[in-house]
């Protein structure tokens, strides 16, 4: 089987059973997401999703986070993982916001990769997500589901991972495929023990036909 094949039988099944994937976090519009994804960083969208509530009824827009303090915005997200940081590169994030942007979150990753907290992965889900561009964002399920099956060969790096993902992915696919790898990776194709007994992908997957030959 070719890499060609294998990708198109891949997107053929998440056609098929998850056509409308999409984040589990929670927002009402693109700064809301943005703020989201910041505070998703080596946390869950559980615990996030938790969360944010109660900052977005006191902070809603960049405006009023932009004017908060350390000590009024951490008691909101003390329960969220590295806390101080994440503090820190909201309040920094919506200033930027405020002084660079007029208040509105930019939609290009060079832009977003300006703000504090935002990294490549982070402009690659808000672009995909808000806008559909063809933007692939690699946390560590995409990272390891699309080895596992054999998308990806020989990548070292989420970077690496990426541009391979984005070579043979459909342009009208990429934003879309991000949602089907993480997800697939978040119950399915887990870390340590895979449901490869629950999983559609095995017919083609390299990980499980080197594991599962009788």
């Amino acid at each position: 089987m070719t890499r060609q094949q294998r990708y198109e039988y891949v997107i053929g099944y998440f056609l098929e059973h998850a056509p409308n994937a999409e984040t589990e976090l929670l927002y009402d519009n693109p700064f809301q997401l943005l703020v989201a994804v910041i505070l998703s960083a080596q946390c869950t969208d559980k615990r996030v999703n938790l969360t944010t509530p109660s900052i977005f009824a006191k902070y809603p827009d960049a405006e009023t986070m932009s004017k908060a303090t350390f000590d009024e915005f951490f008691p909101l997200i003390k329960s969220i993982s590295y806390p101080n940081n994440k503090t820190k590169h909201l309040i920094g994030m919506a200033n930027m916001l405020m002084s660079d942007f007029g208040g509105v979150v930019p939609m290009t990753v060079d832009e977003l990769i300006k703000l504090p907290g935002v990294g490549r992965k982070t402009a690659n889900v808000i672009t995909s997500v808000i806008d559909e561009q063809p933007n692939m964002a690699v946390d560590t399920h995409v990272f390891r589901v699309s080895a596992r099956i054999g998308l990806t060969v020989g990548a070292k790096t989420p970077s690496a991972a990426e541009k391979q993902l984005i070579k043979y992915l459909p342009t009208e696919y990429v934003h879309r495929a991000h949602h089907w790898l993480i997800l697939h990776g978040r119950y399915i194709c887990v870390a340590r023990k895979p449901k490869c007994d629950e999983c559609g992908l095995t017919i083609v997957c390299k990980f499980y036909n080197k594991t599962h030959v009788y």
